[in-house]
């Protein structure tokens, strides 16, 4: 089972589903000058990510001036896997475009701040994703892991 993080994206970051999120699930928590949000996972499965729990619904929303960075922390049961953050963003002629952090390896670190592109001006979409044990063949040799977390921002300026 491989999800993309496109794929998830593609739906504006809320994936639809017949279950809610647990209330043991982990929070991944946003900051933007002043404000902070916690917010559930989207998706959330186990090690393997063979079980897996959706909440319609579990999308945080702060307001993120333009230009400015936004501050995740994440708790240990997303740190202790590899994790990355994506993003959408408008640049200045209002084009939508994409990013990614680097993947950051298990008990790395436990926050990441998000500095928009020199290109960006408005971020409009963060989501960490803690990858999952589950590997498929990628291009060229690689390895492509499974998504087994998704944490996702809708940001407005």
């Amino acid at each position: 089972m491989h999800r993309g993080w496109k794929s998830l994206l593609a739906v504006g970051g809320v994936v639809l589903a017949t279950g809610c999120a647990a209330p043991h699930e982990p929070q991944v928590t946003f900051y933007s000058h002043g404000n902070s949000t916690a917010v559930d996972p989207a998706l959330f499965c186990d090690p393997t990510g063979e079980e897996c729990d959706t909440a319609e619904g579990s999308v945080g929303r702060l307001r993120v001036p333009d230009h400015a960075p936004v501050q995740i922390s994440v708790p240990a049961e997303v740190a202790s896997t590899p994790w990355q953050v994506v993003f959408l963003y408008r640049d200045a002629a209002g084009r939508q475009l994409d990013g990614r952090s680097a993947v950051f390896a298990p008990d790395e670190r436990h926050a990441y701040t998000l500095t928009m592109p020199k290109d960006g001006v408005q971020l409009e979409h963060v989501e960490v994703q803690r990858f999952s044990a589950v590997l498929t063949a990628g291009a060229n040799g690689g390895v492509n892991f499974g998504i087994g977390g998704a944490w996702v921002l809708q940001t407005h300026g």
